[in-house]
């Protein structure tokens, strides 16, 4: 299963007030895996950009000034997410931005389906706080970088994110063998390992269990212990 993960920024929260997109992160997840691939695009949105609006992000009317339009970029955004499914953290702000950017330029809105990450918070986690960064505490990943608000940045912050609100790097992964009895897990870097432990077997192997064991064992070529 294909989803992209993205975000907006912006010169303000009201699209219907002539406020812009600014810039566009997204990266490719592929069954709950990134990929590594990503879009990114600055946009020049052809306005001011209030002083507010420039605090979160850092995007100044002079640095945009030189940046696309959104016409001139829209045909490798919309390449990019194709129809998979997007996941965006309070989502509607996002589509609701875009949507209007394609209707000044005479084109369909967004049809994707669409995962809202906020939502998956307050309804796993109710009354706690459903900030990115506020998740970024809770499942230990480090935002040491955002110092400011980026699209891009805060796209590869949700899908990490996203994979711990849906059960982890492989939440449909079930091993045979009875239930789990206890679990630990090491950080490695920004890696996480996880460690399944099930209960020991209530009863010895058979002989025929034993003789299969035996006779595999005397088929292994240049075994360690053999060697001593």
């Amino acid at each position: 299963m294909r989803e992209i993960v993205l975000d907006t920024e912006t010169t303000g929260i009201d699209p219907l007030n002539g406020d812009r997109v600014v810039e566009i992160g997204c990266v490719e997840l592929f069954n709950h895996v990134a990929t590594g691939k990503h879009y990114h695009c600055y946009l020049n949105p052809e306005r001011d950009m209030p002083a507010e609006a420039e605090a979160v992000h850092g995007l100044s009317s002079a640095f945009l000034s030189d940046k696309p339009i959104f016409p001139a970029v829209v045909g490798d955004f919309r390449d990019f997410i194709g129809d998979s499914q997007l996941v965006i953290h309070n989502a509607s702000f996002d589509i609701g931005f875009l949507n209007m950017e394609l209707v000044r330029i005479g084109m369909p809105k967004l049809t994707n389906p669409v995962v809202d990450t906020v939502k998956i918070a307050r309804k796993r986690f109710p009354g706690a706080p459903a900030s990115l960064d506020a998740l970024c505490r809770r499942f230990e990943i480090d935002n040491s970088n955002r110092t400011l608000h980026g699209a891009l940045l805060d796209s590869q912050l949700l899908a990490e994110v996203y994979l711990e609100l849906m059960g982890g790097r492989q939440p449909d992964l079930v091993l045979a063998g009875g239930p789990v009895q206890t679990q630990t897990t090491t950080d490695v870097g920004q890696i996480k390992l996880e460690r399944t432990f099930r209960p020991a077997r209530a009863h010895a192997p058979s002989a025929d269990e034993l003789a299969a064991h035996e006779a595999f064992v005397k088929g292994l070529k240049n075994a360690a212990w053999l060697a001593s």
